[in-house]
């Protein structure tokens, strides 16, 4: 219960990725606006400046070039009214303060059109001095207590022949710089916030969307917590939030399989367990009671002995399984004889190829063929392949053993005629729990992990296994095994003369072995051939 409720708790407001999403987003736009304003206030201060200052000396070299053609700045009369004039003229026309004076600093005359002083002053002497010395003078101030608030204080120095007579100063403001910065800010403060409302909506409607088909996905999400696998969330768009949907109802897809074949397998293992082990309580206890006479008892003990073997190949399955699960399919490397090996797998079989009159193909021209391998694995795969082809082979059927070296590999196919697998079905016997429904549909007991894991041992050991089939023909399974090493060149594989009886074989057939035996001294001849002639010599005697 409590780990349902961890699937199904909903996020807290403060830890859902729109939020988070959103936050981000105009935590960005907002830096990018202050970034953008800050730089553009610099950029637009600097300019004013600039072009303030220009315009500054401007005038006062026009002023400075003006009274170089006066005899004396310091005369009195014509020629001051005159400078008043000029100087009245130039401040109205820029806006600032324009004076004049002489080398001393002495203010002759002035126009203050910026800060309305009526005052005379005396300039700084160590102004004055870099006017005298430089040429010229740039700076910001108060002019030594004449303003009351900062200026911008641009001076030329006037000349006459050769010698420094006077002073040209221009002055600004600066509190218009500040009034022009406001007005700056305002204006953008105005368009940042339309421009942030634009991005706010533009923002949380892309977020929303964003985050809408992950809202999905957590609630199927939940849903499959639930034991629910039918959801699928809408494919949409071919950007990564597409993929991952397409993955993701791949992933469902590939979940619900799974747990349809789980289930099956589920039921397939309990109905195994359950039919044997009733069947085995039931004639035990009939024979312990005393319900079965006793000249049937040993009829009743066969079937038990049946049904245990059956539950031992059914437990056999599963620690097989269980082993590659768990990545403990080890395989114990050695170099074995293949042919002999599919003889001792082929002898398990033999009473269910005579009752069911099958014709065993391929043993002709059988010959040792060694491989590199674990014998006990291979040994599995032979048995589960062949154990399918006489299960599907119909009545007078055959099947057909093929062996043979190739370069660097071993290759070896079993086929067996019947109604055969469908083609969109061929690729998937190999899938785990998978049991075709039309070509196999008389395998009532198999749970599809037979194939499964046969595909696994071959995988293991390097190789590959396939199936083709015609449907109303044949069903072939292929595999190669890699050589893991070269033959010496004089080594000659020996023709088999009798079968070699080590090697696992299944416990039904010890029985029949002594007749398979003696069926197998001629590999000229097939099992059906020989059981023929057993037969006639019989009839002989």
């Amino acid at each position: 219960m409590k780990g349902k409720w961890r699937i199904r708790r909903p996020l807290r407001r403060q830890e859902t990725l729109f939020r988070k999403y959103l936050s981000i987003s105009l935590a960005i736009v907002l830096a990018s606006f202050f970034l953008l304003g800050t730089v553009m206030l610099v950029f637009v201060s600097s300019f004013w400046q600039n072009e303030k200052s220009v315009l500054l000396q401007t005038n006062a070299q026009n002023i400075a070039e003006l009274m170089e053609n006066q005899d004396d700045i310091l005369g009195s009369g014509n020629e001051k009214i005159g400078l008043q004039m000029l100087t009245e003229t130039f401040a109205a026309n820029i806006e600032a303060d324009i004076f004049v004076t002489d080398v001393s600093g002495t203010c002759l005359a002035g126009a203050y059109e910026s800060s309305g002083l009526t005052e005379r002053f005396t300039v700084d002497p160590w102004i004055m001095n870099s006017v005298l010395k430089n040429g010229e003078y740039r700076g910001n101030g108060t002019l030594s207590g004449v303003y009351k608030e900062n200026y911008m204080i641009i001076g030329c120095a006037v000349e006459r022949d050769g010698q420094v007579t006077g002073a040209v100063f221009a002055t600004a403001s600066l509190a218009a710089l500040n009034s022009y910065r406001v007005e700056i800010l305002r204006m953008f403060l105005w368009a940042a916030i339309a421009a942030f409302a634009i991005a706010f909506f533009a923002a949380w409607g892309f977020s929303f969307r964003m985050v809408q088909p992950l809202r999905k996905m957590a609630a199927a999400a939940r849903s499959f917590g639930e034991g629910d696998f039918s959801v699928r969330v809408e494919e949409s768009g071919q950007d990564e939030i597409g993929e991952l949907a397409v993955a993701f109802n791949a992933m469902a897809t590939s979940l619900a399989d799974s747990e349809c074949a789980n289930r099956s397998f589920i039921a397939n293992v309990s109905h195994e367990l359950k039919t044997p082990m009733t069947t085995i309580s039931g004639f035990i206890d009939g024979i312990l009671d005393g319900t079965i006479p006793p000249d049937q008892e040993k009829k009743y003990l066969r079937i038990v002995s049946s049904e245990t073997k059956r539950l031992s190949r059914l437990v056999r399955t599963m620690l097989d399984l269980s082993r590659i699960d768990n990545g403990e399919l080890h395989l114990r490397m050695r170099r074995f004889d293949l042919t002999n090996t599919m003889l001792n797998a082929l002898l398990s079989f033999e009473q269910r190829i005579e009752e069911k009159n099958l014709q065993i193909l391929g043993l002709e021209n059988a010959e040792s063929l060694y491989v590199d391998g674990d014998p006990d694995m291979i040994h599995q795969v032979l048995y589960n392949l062949i154990e399918n082809a006489v299960k599907f082979t119909p009545d007078g059927g055959y099947i057909a053993l093929k062996m043979e070296k190739q370069p660097g590999k071993t290759y070896m196919s079993i086929r067996n005629s019947g109604p055969g697998i469908a083609p969109d079905e061929v690729e998937m016997v190999f899938d785990r729990f998978y049991k075709t429904d039309r070509s196999r549909n008389k395998d009532k007991t198999g749970m599809g992990l037979g194939l499964y894991i046969v595909r696994t041992i071959i995988r293991q050991h390097g190789g590959e296994i396939t199936a083709s089939s015609i449907p109303g023909d044949y069903t072939e399974f292929s595999f190669f095994l890699p050589d893991k090493q070269e033959e010496k060149k004089n080594e000659v594989a020996p023709r088999l003369k009798k079968p070699i009886r080590s090697g696992r074989s299944d416990p039904a057939s010890k029985g029949k072995a002594p007749r398979a035996a003696s069926g197998a001294k001629n590999r000229k001849e097939s099992p059906k051939e020989n059981r023929s002639s057993q037969k006639k010599r019989a009839e002989r005697k």
